[in-house]
Parts: structure tokens; sequence; C-alpha cells
């Protein structure tokens, strides 16, 4: 008789499909568990960061090879080293980032401040085309000012969220959130990095409008912050020349304005749907920066405007995610976190964007999540993570503290009726026994009175 085939064992195979199946199971419900801004938000960053891997490639492959700095596609690697790195930290900060990032926003300001002022030593520095913004050895090179930016978020957040009603006090709201604030943009302003200050000073304004500050308020400082940058602009050589270019950069093709001339070449070479990925000739020859400050004038060529639109969408589905999930957090701060990084990623994408277009004097931001640059990758990605933890429904733990003054002029205030509440009660409580009297007293009662 042919000998019977072997049986495997059916409990191992059952607990491996049972395990397998929890498994599927839990990563069904946490797919299931997420919220619709979640959704979007992690799907629209995850698209800017291919198209930005695919466009890095193409702005420097052809020049890294041309200037003899070997392999072409070195820096798509770098992009996808520091990609990675902030793709894990955006992961940690997802899970319960709001909670924890409170404790550390004093350090992570005090930081920041420390390592802006150490970009001005000699021989910590940096300088790189005339502006002294980093530090760090040649491989890994780190911008300070990115990491100050979401420093001023968390701790513009906390100051609010503990005082709300810090904006309707110009004197208190300029001790100490808009000095500290001001300080940190000169420090910023001297490297010279004009572009970043104006991404903090965005920023911060639209945290005071999601605070409820007084428009009329706002419009005042807003004007005052315009002519003090107006009267800087024209104080500096360095600022001067920019606001000059921008208003004429064709005056300028052979100068200060060539930057500017180069990219409106390569926009109009574009036409609707571009010369074709990897074709683009300004990249090449005459674009300085192509793969940073830049990059969005080689998608525009190569692409067209169809895939500038197509940019422009994802940016906006990040704006309508996180103001959805800032309206719906649970706390101030939390709200006040996804204003602050929403403000963040659409004023440095809205400035770059516009800078590129010739619409505004060139800022030197990169565009988030799509151009070639350590620290802005790794700190946007950070704060994107702080973002999907607040539209996953968390909270922070700061509370809002309440003056004395006015805590006692609202007890004085509910007193009144607290005490006509007193006398209702009262009032009720005799009629309730009234009724039960008559109740008593009514025929067949016990305390009916005598015939």
């Amino acid at each position: 008789m042919p000998a019977a085939p072997a049986r495997r064992p059916r409990g191992k195979a059952s607990s491996q499909t049972r395990g397998k199946a929890k498994r599927v199971g839990r990563a069904a419900t946490a797919a299931a568990s997420q919220s619709l801004e979640q959704r979007i938000l992690l799907t629209a960053t995850m698209c800017l960061l291919a198209f930005g891997a695919v466009m890095v490639y193409s702005a420097s492959s052809a020049t890294t090879l041309l200037q003899g700095h070997g392999y072409g596609g070195s820096y798509l690697i770098k992009f996808f080293v520091y990609g990675a790195v902030g793709l894990v930290v955006m992961r940690l900060l997802a899970r319960d980032g709001v909670a924890k990032v409170h404790s550390i926003t004093a350090p992570l300001l005090f930081t920041s401040f420390v390592l802006v002022i150490a970009v001005h030593i000699p021989h910590v520095g940096v300088s790189i085309n005339g502006a002294r913004r980093w530090i760090g050895p040649p491989q890994l090179q780190f911008q300070p000012s990115e990491l100050m930016k979401l420093a001023l978020v968390l701790y513009c957040a906390t100051l609010l969220a503990k005082r709300p009603q810090r904006v309707n006090d110009m004197r208190e709201l300029a001790k100490p959130l808009l000095i500290v604030v001001a300080g940190a943009c000169l420090l910023i302003f001297s490297q010279p990095d004009m572009g970043t200050a104006m991404v903090i000073a965005f920023t911060v304004s639209a945290m005071l409008v999601g605070a409820g500050i007084p428009m009329r308020k706002f419009a005042l400082m807003a004007g005052c912050v315009l002519g003090l940058v107006l009267v800087y602009a024209l104080i500096r050589p360095y600022a001067r020349a920019r606001l000059t270019s921008f208003l004429d950069p064709w005056a300028h093709a052979s100068s200060s304005g060539f930057q500017a001339v180069q990219g409106q070449i390569a926009i109009g070479s574009g036409g609707l749907f571009g010369v074709g990925p990897g074709q683009s000739v300004q990249k090449i020859f005459y674009l300085p920066e192509a793969r940073t400050d830049f990059i969005l004038a080689v998608v525009a060529e190569e692409l067209g405007a169809a895939g500038v639109f197509a940019l422009l969408f994802l940016y906006g589905l990040i704006a309508y995610a996180g103001l959805r999930a800032a309206k719906g957090a649970r706390s101030l701060y939390s709200a006040l976190i996804a204003v602050g990084v929403t403000g963040l990623i659409l004023s440095q994408a809205t400035l770059n964007t516009f800078a590129v277009l010739g619409l505004a004097p060139l800022t030197g931001v990169p565009l988030p999540f799509v151009s070639y640059g350590s620290s802005s990758l790794i700190v946007m990605l950070a704060a994107m993570g702080l973002l999907l933890n607040v539209a996953s429904g968390a909270t922070g733990h700061v509370r809002a503290v309440t003056p004395a003054r006015r805590s006692s002029r609202d007890a004085r205030a509910r007193e009144p009726a607290r005490l006509a509440g007193e006398r209702s009660a009262e009032e009720d409580r005799d009629r309730r026994r009234r009724d039960r009297w008559a109740r008593g007293a009514g025929p067949g009662g016990r305390g009916r009175a005598a015939g």
C-alpha cells in the first residue's frame, strides 16, 4: 500500500493564520481610525516628497556630471537620507508630539537663539554666496534659522494658550511675545536672510489672527512692521539690490536681476505642458540654485503650467486639511499649533512661488518638501508630524490663566444671579410644602376640618 502523505501540524498553521489575521485586522482598524484630515495631510506630504525627489534629481544630475563632482545622483541620495530622517521624526511626533513638545519649548527656543548667534562667530558660521546662515562641516551643514521657525511656533502657541486675552492688550502682547519674535527676526535679518524673517512674520501673524486679535490692532501692527522692513530695505545694500531687481529685473539682467530673469525664461519656455522631464536647458547653463530656491522654475520648464498647478493643488490640500484640523482641535494650544504649522508651510510655499514668478523680491526660501535642503526638509517633516497629531484629536497640557482682577469682577457679576437662584429654590420648596398641606386637608384626608 502507498504510504499516506505527511500531514502538516494544524496547530502551528492555525496559529500563524490567526496571527496574520490579527495583524491585518489591526492595520485595518488603524487605517479606519484615521481622520479625513490625517489622510489628506499624509497623502499630500508623500506626493510632495516623491515630486521633490524626481525634480531634485532632474535639476542636479546634469550639472553635477558637467562640473566633475562625481555621480549624478548624489543629491538624490542625500535627499532620500534627509527625507528618511525627517519621516522618522514625523512618525514619532504624529503619535503624541503635541503632548510632549510643551516641556521642551523653552530649551528648544534657547538652543535656536544660541545657534543663530553662533552663525556670526568666525570659524563657526559658514558663509555661502555672501550669506552667513550655516554651521557645521560641509557634509553635515545645518541652518539654525529653520529650527528657529518651529521653535517660535511652539513658543507663540504656549503663550497665547496660557493667556488668550493677551491679544487684546498690545503691552501684554509685546512683552514678551513680540519682543522675542522681533529679536529672532533681527538676528536672521543680519545673516542676511530676509526670506526666513518674512516667513516667521507671516506665521506669527496667522497665529495672532487664529488667537482672535482685533483686526484694528492687527492692521496697526502690520503697518508698523511693513514700514520697518521698507526702511531696512532702503538702508541695506543687499536688500536694496533685491528690491530694485524685483521692480525691473530686465534692467539688471547681468547683475542682481540675473536669477529672476533666467527663472522667467524657464517658465516661458515650458508653456502649458513643458518640454518634457529632464529636458530643461536653463538648469544646466543659466539658472543658479536650480535644485533649491528655483526648483519651481525647473518644474515649470519641464512640466509646464500643468505641473505647477498640480504642485499648488497639493499645497492647497495641506491648507484645507490643516485649517480643518485647527477648527476641530480639542484645545486652544493644539489649534494654535495647527494654525502655526499650516501658516509656516503655506507662507514659505507662497513666498517661493511668488519670487520665482516675479511677483515678489527674491527671498531665498526653499519650496517645502520639494527643494533640496537638509535643515528645511527635516524641520518641515517634524512640523507636519505635529499637525498630524493635532488632526488625530490630540491635545496639550496648557491651561488658560485668568487674571485675578477679571476673576473677582466675574465673581461679583455672578453674585446677583446666584442669590436669585437661591431665592427661587427656597420659594419652590415653600410652594411644594403648601401643596402637600392642601392635598392633606382635602375631602377624605386626615387633617379634614370638623363640620
